[in-house]
């Protein structure tokens, strides 16, 4: 992790997670999904795939679309400061919601059609190769089962995504609450 960002990374322990709450940030510079317990303490840290398109803050446009309907310009992974739950997506998968209104969620990689070429570019160590999604964070399906659901998949918990535009600020960002269908 990137040094900004890990003095970002040790203040939610400081403030937000006294409570008790295990939390995950999103470094999209480098496209890394790390997980920490309520402890502060690091359980594991993977390559993630992103939104297509980079940026800070979720267009206004794509807000009530259906994600098979979002635009190109629309498929942003949005920075802030997230309370997430857990859950299951329309197909019964269990994902963790961190803008349920948004349809957004950390969850496992799924097929796709091949052209897409997902799992190369999750192996990928250019982070500009892991932009595709509609703005779900996605990470490989044995470090979901190992460490996202133990971890963030059993209650509230907290999700950062750092910024990749703006400057690195703790606490900065949406703060919604994951709502829980």
């Amino acid at each position: 992790m990137a040094p900004a960002a890990a003095e970002v990374a040790s203040r939610p322990v400081a403030h937000d997670a006294q409570d008790g709450r295990p939390f995950a940030i999103v470094d999209k510079r480098r496209a890394t999904l790390s997980v920490y317990a309520a402890d502060g303490r690091l359980v594991g840290r993977t390559p993630a795939l992103l939104g297509l398109t980079p940026g800070d803050t979720e267009p206004a446009s794509a807000r009530g679309k259906a994600p098979s309907a979002l635009a190109a310009h629309e498929r942003v992974t949005p920075a802030g400061r997230f309370e997430a739950m857990p859950g299951r997506n329309l197909s019964g998968e269990r994902v963790v919601w961190f803008d349920y209104d948004a349809n957004l969620a950390i969850h496992r990689l799924r097929p796709a059609p091949a052209q897409e070429r997902r799992p190369e570019r999750l192996a990928s160590v250019n982070a500009q190769d892991h932009r595709i999604t509609l703005g779900c964070v996605v990470v490989d399906p044995a470090f979901f089962d190992a460490v996202v659901l133990p971890t963030l998949g059993q209650g509230a918990s907290l999700v950062y995504i750092l910024p990749e535009r703006e400057p690195l600020v703790a606490g900065a960002g949406a703060g919604r609450v994951a709502a829980a269908p």
